[in-house]
Formats: C-alpha cells, structure tokens, sequence
C-alpha cells in the first residue's frame, strides 16, 4: 500500500511540475490553472463571462432624416393673403420639416422673409398655407419664393 501512495504523490508531483511551467507571457508564477480563473472573471457590464451585449434600441438605430422638397402652390394677394406652399416628405417615418417663403416686391426687394415648421407624415405631402403679416403692405407684394428644399429637423 505504501508503494501505491508514493506512486499517487509522484504522479501528483508531475502534474504540478507541469503546470508551474510558464505561459505564452513568460511569467512562471502565472500556471495554466490561473489563466483559466482569470477567462471566467466576471466582465465589467455585471453580466458575467461571454454575456451578449443588448441590442440598441430602434430609435438609436434609424437612418437620419432625409431634407423633403416645398413648391409653391400659390402666392398671396390682396383677396387672399396667404402664400400657399405643398411639402413632401421622403421618410418613412413622420418628420418636421423647415420651410423659408420669401415675400418679394415689383423691385425685387425681399418683403418679409419667413421660416416655418411643418409636420408631415411618413411618405406623403401637406399643403401648408403662410399668412401674409399685416403690415398694411400687401398690395405691394410681386411675387413669392419657396426655397425647393425642406430641410428636415434632426
């Protein structure tokens, strides 16, 4: 029995001799054993080990919204005083889009120079009137200009 428990101690005395061997870095203190224990630390998220990372929310995945497009429809006049503008929005999603209409007189001269927000559903087109201020001049108006670009709010 004697010779069973000294053969167990030198097999045993190999194993560790294997295993104190130095890694891959070179650092004999550091055995395959501790490696192992250092892979199954748990992670800096809490989670543990190989735990998947959470999937980003669909708001934090969209596409940036695309800029639509504004034509004008109608200008104001004296009957009626407001400029009639129609907007498309390219997005599959519902966006608010920046229109600039310049109100113009016979010499050219910019009037009033507006910018207004316009909602406008996903895929479709709102037509969206501007009224004229009431500066007593609208009688002078000549013309109107809608900048052909709806720039979409971010």
């Amino acid at each position: 029995m004697s010779a069973m428990v000294i053969l167990a101690l030198t097999g045993l005395s190999s194993a560790c001799a294997h295993e104190s061997r130095s890694d891959d870095s070179g650092d004999p203190q550091r055995s395959s054993s501790s490696r192992a224990t250092d892979d199954s630390r748990p992670s800096t998220s809490g989670r543990g080990g190989d735990a998947p990372t959470a999937a980003a929310s669909p708001s934090e995945t969209a596409p940036p919204l695309k800029d639509g497009t504004a034509v004008l429809i109608s200008c104001a006049t004296p009957d009626d005083p407001y400029a009639t503008v129609e907007i498309r929005n390219p997005n599959g999603r519902d966006a608010v889009f920046t229109v600039k209409i310049n109100f113009k007189d016979n010499r050219g001269f910019t009037m009033i120079d507006t910018g207004n927000q316009v909602s406008v559903p996903a895929k479709d087109k709102k037509t969206y009137r501007v009224a004229m201020a009431s500066t007593g001049r609208l009688e002078e108006i000549a013309r109107c200009e809608v900048n052909p670009r709806a720039t979409a709010d971010r």
